[in-house]
């Protein structure tokens, strides 16, 4: 499956404005290009999804901007044989286009709703190494480690207990800063038992809560 005819002109704009970032990986290209983005956002959205700007999703939540999508997962130079952690599941977008560069997905998000909606969406794409968990993204995963992890929530300091959740040699990619301010997206690398830490660019997330969410 590829992106519809109506999403092309989008996609080609948004292709453009990653080359122009240095981004020019033919894998995530294709990635992006087999994952129809309309399809991860209510109806009335449709014509934004492309556009560099978060989309409004279910229980007041949000689909990151293409770009900033696109140059997070740039960053976490996925292969094949990877296991990945994503905290924040969302639409399931971000998942589905990990997956078919991936072996493994598991994504986690603290709304039933959101889990459920995704679920449905990987189901429709045939996606079946997607594994979906409502769970606090605060704990981590224990069936780890990984070979990467991605957050798309804040924290307001460096995670350093994550370290445990990745491989070694493993990569990181998450926002760090103040809730109600300008954080910064961060990668950060294990090496040994510590992380080394380059800042990729700002950005304003929402702060990463704990526990689930009861009602929805």
């Amino acid at each position: 499956m590829s992106i519809p005819e109506e999403e092309r002109e989008g996609f080609a704009a948004f292709m453009l404005r990653l080359r122009a970032r240095g981004i020019a990986s033919k894998e995530l290209f294709t990635a992006f290009e087999q994952t129809p983005r309309g399809s991860f956002v209510p109806a009335e959205w449709k014509a934004a999804v492309w556009s560099n700007r978060m989309v409004p999703i279910e229980c007041g939540e949000s689909l990151e901007a293409c770009d900033l999508q696109g140059a997070v997962l740039h960053a976490l130079d996925l292969k094949p044989g990877l296991r990945v952690l994503e905290i924040g599941t969302g639409s399931g977008y971000t998942a589905a286009v990990m997956a078919r560069m991936v072996e493994r997905v598991l994504s986690l998000d603290r709304y039933k709703t959101l889990i459920e909606g995704a679920r449905l969406r990987h189901e429709a794409l045939g996606l079946s190494n997607i594994f979906l968990s409502q769970a606090d993204g605060m704990e981590g995963a224990a069936d780890g480690p990984f070979d990467r992890i991605v957050v798309w929530a804040a924290f307001e300091e460096t995670p350093r207990r994550f370290v445990d959740f990745l491989a070694t040699g493993g990569v990181m990619v998450a926002p760090v800063g103040p809730p109600d301010d300008v954080q910064i997206m961060a990668r950060f690398v294990k090496v040994g038992s510590r992380f080394e830490r380059t800042d990729l660019e700002p950005v304003r997330l929402q702060p990463l809560m704990k526990g689930v969410a009861l009602a929805l």
